[in-house]
């Protein structure tokens, strides 16, 4: 059974929390769906409506389209390609992070010691490297979402051939993304069981048709001695 992890990959990489992608699809309106958006075509409904003519099948199938691009082999390289390439911007907020988060301590440890000209100048020091912060986290955040909706619209626009033929070989009448948050009462499904879900098949499928090679599997760790300490959290600071 597939995994949901849409995003998981570059998202277990990314500690801090402005890179998250919550392993979720992508809402209406976020990045990645408005990179989508932007690159359909024009003619696309009149498209999409021709090709449903060829689908006279009865079955009713359902497809978590984001999550089929995360699990297939090419999707697994490209997000951990992407996830390595982020890495140094990772790194960098996590410096400032720490930085901000030592600065903070100072002021609290210090704060009944410092005149009034020397606290009010670590307080400016604080809220000026905090603006850097934000500013910086929200463009790497931005920066990351675009270039990681490019990487499924790529991997998309092969996969559609695989999934039109998998529909027509197999009977489906009706075909419904089950990851773009249109359960109801907000969509048009209601409930949706295993046995309708072909996101595995297609998934299986796409491999075989794109030649990519599985991700080999990552060594396990050697087991510490000792209860390793759990890490702080990678998170930005509370103003």
């Amino acid at each position: 059974m597939i995994k949901k992890f849409a995003y998981v990959t570059v998202a277990i990489m990314f500690g801090l929390s402005v890179f998250a992608l919550a392993q979720a699809a992508p809402a209406a309106g976020s990045p990645a769906a408005a990179s989508r958006a932007a690159t359909t075509p024009p003619n696309a409904p009149s498209a999409a409506a021709a090709a449903a003519a060829k689908f006279t099948g009865t079955k009713i199938g359902t497809l978590a389209v984001e999550q089929a691009i995360a699990a297939s082999n090419e999707g697994q390289r490209e997000l951990e390609a992407l996830g390595k390439k982020f890495e140094p911007k990772q790194n960098e907020l996590k410096g400032l992070n720490d930085e901000i988060d030592s600065l903070k301590k100072q002021l609290n440890a210090q704060q009944d010691k410092l005149n009034d000209e020397s606290r009010d100048k670590l307080v400016r020091q604080i809220e000026a490297k905090q603006k850097s912060f934000d500013r910086a986290a929200e463009e790497a955040k931005e920066d990351f979402q675009s270039q990681a909706g490019e990487v499924e619209n790529k991997i998309l626009t092969k996969m559609v051939p695989i999934i039109q033929k998998y529909v027509t070989d197999n009977g489906y009448g009706l075909l419904l993304d089950t990851d773009q948050a249109m359960t109801w009462p907000r969509g048009a499904v209601i409930l949706s069981g295993p046995s309708m879900d072909i996101t595995q098949a297609i998934v299986e499928a796409y491999n075989v048709a794109s030649g990519v090679a599985a991700p080999a599997a990552s060594a396990p760790a050697p087991k510490p001695a000792k209860p390793a300490a759990k890490p702080p959290a990678s998170t930005p600071p509370k103003q």
